[in-house]
């Protein structure tokens, strides 16, 4: 599955099916059904914010003429960017794994597909890929709390092997400023415990112990799914118990935290200092 998307914004979703052999041995099957279980390394298409998006769209069109092209958006959870039957009008720009980012760029330079491809910013020049390195370093604030520098790697700008352009670093650094990539705040009933959460207490001067048997590990909620979100760094699921100790421990904290905000130290002046501004002007 791969998502088509146009200069003006507009989206089309299109599926794509691997090619495999209809003989099936004790190997092939045994992968299959191994591989169900283990975690997708894919950056979720939907955390990236749209003003970011639109805006590495456009720097992308003014580089290299987008006309008659079709970008195309490969890397959906579950997704397999090799399955894809390339066109000769498809670009590739997208946020993809960044766990397997050399392998990707290699597979689109072999077999010539155009690429514009979000990348780690630390570690841009971690691998000799034959491509441009183009470094910006802005920070992006995806919508699932992560704050990343980024950079990118493209096979659409000639000879150049090392871009760094300051104007599309300014630009990013307006995205953030203007605040349309600011998060929503989620609040969570007091059986899911995060690690923010946590977290909190913990600076605020509260512990809090939860046992094992009290605690189940979750990803995300039924009702995040369909709006493609999840808990960030994942959580877990307590106990009706573990969920009363927590809510008390919040309640502590946040008492702690609304003392420690409303303190404030205010000096008096002295009869001299008075005297003093009474003699001035």
């Amino acid at each position: 599955m791969y998502k088509e998307v146009d200069l003006f914004g507009g989206e089309t979703i299109r599926l794509a099916y691997k090619k495999t052999s209809k003989r099936k041995n004790l190997f092939t099957d045994h992968y299959a059904f191994v591989e169900k279980f283990e975690a997708k390394k894919t950056t979720d298409d939907c955390y990236t914010p749209k003003a970011v998006f639109d805006l590495v769209l456009d720097y992308v069109n003014e580089n290299s003429d987008l006309s008659g092209k079709k970008i195309i958006r490969p890397f959906f959870p579950g997704g397999d960017f090799e399955a894809i039957e390339y066109q000769p009008d498809h670009v590739v720009i997208d946020n993809p794994p960044f766990s397997i980012i050399s392998k990707i760029c290699r597979f689109y330079i072999a077999n010539n597909v155009p690429f514009f491809l979000f990348a780690p910013h630390l570690t841009l020049f971690s691998s000799d890929i034959d491509c441009t390195h183009i470094v910006i370093g802005g920070n992006i604030t995806y919508e699932n709390g992560a704050v990343v520098k980024t950079s990118f790697l493209s096979n659409m700008f000639g000879d150049a092997k090392i871009i760094g352009d300051a104007g599309l670093y300014e630009k990013f650094k307006k995205i953030e400023a203007s605040g349309k990539v600011a998060l929503p705040k989620y609040e969570y009933p007091d059986h899911v415990v995060t690690v923010s959460g946590i977290s909190f207490m913990v600076e605020k001067g509260i512990s809090i112990k939860i046992d094992k048997k009290n605690a189940k590990h979750c990803r995300r909620l039924a009702s995040q799914k369909t709006n493609c979100k999840g808990i960030f760094g994942s959580g877990f699921l307590v106990s009706e118990k573990a969920a009363a100790e927590k809510a008390a421990a919040e309640k502590a904290a946040a008492e702690k935290a609304a003392a420690e905000k409303a303190f404030t130290m205010q000096w008096e002046l002295s009869e001299n200092e008075w005297a003093t501004i009474r003699s001035l002007g």
